[in-house]
């Protein structure tokens, strides 16, 4: 692991997005609640922040924080002119620390997406998971980051 014992503590902050993409009978079925295992974005925000606070647990030499706070929020993007139906999650975590959080808001990301196909598979296998990334990292050394890509 890095040694970590020589920075000063600092307010961090990271948010990481994401998407799945799937089919409108299931969306439906999401925002209905007429799925057999129950509320699936209830589940997935949930799923999401334990996974989120198991980061050093899952990737090898991760720092185990503890959050001031985590988040898991989801969009719904619907285009009606293309059919396309998908949930973006967004996770953001907040901590005083001597490491960032940017692996703990991916982790939120991709478990709390994993979760959505999980409890939606039994109706659509060909859910898409994509474009997971960090969006924004404020603290430490290196100050304030914020992606300039396109998705």
């Amino acid at each position: 692991m890095v040694d970590v014992g020589g920075k000063e503590l600092s307010r961090r902050e990271a948010v990481a997005k994401g998407m799945i993409s799937l089919n409108k009978n299931t969306l439906s079925a999401i925002k209905d609640g007429g799925l057999k295992k129950g509320d699936v974005l209830g589940v997935a925000r949930i799923a999401g922040i334990m996974a989120a606070k198991r980061t050093s647990e899952l990737i090898p030499l991760c720092h185990t924080l503890i959050f001031d706070s985590c988040a898991i929020d989801f969009n719904i993007l619907e285009n009606a002119e293309t059919e396309e139906q998908r949930i973006e999650s967004v996770c953001t975590v907040k901590l005083h620390g001597k490491t960032g959080a940017e692996m703990e808001a991916l982790t939120g990301v991709s478990v709390s997406l994993l979760t959505i196909y999980d409890m939606c598979k039994s109706i659509e296998r060909g859910m898409i998971i994509s474009g997971i990334r960090l969006e924004e990292k404020s603290g430490g050394k290196s100050g304030h980051w914020r992606s300039n890509a396109v998705h």
